[in-house]
């Protein structure tokens, strides 16, 4: 069964994920990252600046078949075909389709109010079939 987890009051989505998806990589992990249309830009270049020195492989939906099978990280308003993940970060405001497939899924919320309700019934969503997601409050968590 997948694991889902919130990881709640991340002061900006993009940066919080920066960090994640750098870890994850670090870590051997494939990610998919489902992002509003609109914000796939800016989370890519923002994975070109976030650690000087350093740059967290990934690709997008123009990218090249080949690109995206081999890279760890893909960013994307939907599921690829071309590449398989094991983890899923939701930073959109519905659920993910098909996440069932993905041993593992990471909600991102910011503590904006909006960010918070659509959270929140993504919650239930979730609990509607069977599966009861951890909750992680980043104001409370070490940061590292």
């Amino acid at each position: 069964m997948t694991e889902v987890a919130f990881h709640f009051n991340a002061p900006d989505k993009r940066s919080y994920a920066c960090r994640l998806l750098r870890k994850a990589y670090l870590k051997g992990a494939r990610v998919l990252v489902l992002v509003e249309e609109g914000e796939r830009a800016a989370l890519d270049a923002a994975l070109w600046t976030t650690v000087v020195g350093e740059f967290v492989p990934h690709s997008g939906p123009a990218d090249p078949p080949q690109v995206q099978a081999r890279s760890p990280i893909h960013i994307a308003g939907q599921p690829s075909a071309h590449h398989t993940a094991s983890v899923l970060v939701n930073l959109r405001a519905e659920l993910p389709p098909d996440y069932q497939r993905f041993a593992r899924v990471i909600e991102v919320v910011t503590g904006a109010d909006a960010d918070r309700a659509q959270a929140r019934e993504r919650w239930k969503a979730y609990k509607a079939q069977g599966i009861e997601p951890q909750r992680h409050d980043l104001q409370l968590a070490p940061q590292d």
